[in-house]
């Protein structure tokens, strides 16, 4: 039996009241890697905002990593959130701190406790994504693909079981893009789930995996 870390049946995602995917039916199993594709427009964002909880579900079913989502309380979200990784396009770095000090302030935030505690999990982190020096650097001196490793690196703070990433290569040249794609892979090989939203289609023949594709207000899948 797959043990899913997200399972939706006859899901509706919502956007202002608007249906923009209907009928959504589908399961991402535990350390599976699969790409969201699709127009500007056809869900891929709202779908992965329903899936932590930023936008409710309202038809249908679903669970993301044991939470399920119709009528999760508010108070529930940021437990669930804890159990996520998620990786935006556009940085979201605090400007006036520095490096660990951005990933300091997610691990307050979230509860972690001890100072040599949080110190020993943003050094980890850090060496992880490949970026053991950079520490003491503030955001706006690191290159785009570094900025976006530092949000990989915060993404991985709590360890999560799923990584949600929203056109992570956007706005990032072809070579670094392909670094954070290998940088992707060595996470989903240690065992975290991978759901990507992109729009490059050379990363996907570079580096095959499952597709959902949102089209028509429908998710189509390449494993069925």
């Amino acid at each position: 039996m797959t043990e899913f870390i997200i399972e939706l049946r006859d899901a509706s995602v919502m956007q202002e009241d608007q249906a923009v995917l209907q009928n959504v039916t589908f399961g991402l199993g535990k350390g599976e890697f699969a790409y969201l594709v699709g127009r500007t427009g056809s869900g891929k964002s709202s779908l992965l905002k329903t899936l932590y909880a930023d936008l409710p579900l309202t038809m249908g079913t679903g669970t993301v990593a044991g939470f399920s989502l119709p009528k999760l309380p508010t108070g529930k979200v940021p437990y669930l959130r804890r159990k996520l990784g998620i990786v935006f396009q556009d940085f979201q770095l605090l400007p006036d701190r520095t490096v660990a000090e951005n990933l300091l302030f997610v691990l307050s935030a979230i509860g972690w406790k001890g100072k040599a505690q949080k110190q020993q999990r943003i050094s980890d982190v850090l060496v992880r994504v490949g970026l053991a020096g950079a520490a003491n650097r503030m955001p706006h001196r690191l290159s785009g693909g570094e900025q976006q490793r530092v949000v990989i690196a915060r993404a991985l703070l709590n360890e999560p079981v799923l990584l949600l990433a929203d056109e992570p290569t956007g706005n990032l040249d072809p070579e670094v893009a392909d670094s954070i794609m290998q940088l992707f892979g060595e996470i989903n090989n240690s065992g975290t789930a991978v759901l990507m939203a992109t729009h490059n289609y050379q990363l996907i023949e570079k580096y095959p995996h499952r597709v959902l594709t949102c089209k028509d207000g429908l998710l189509l899948d390449s494993a069925k």
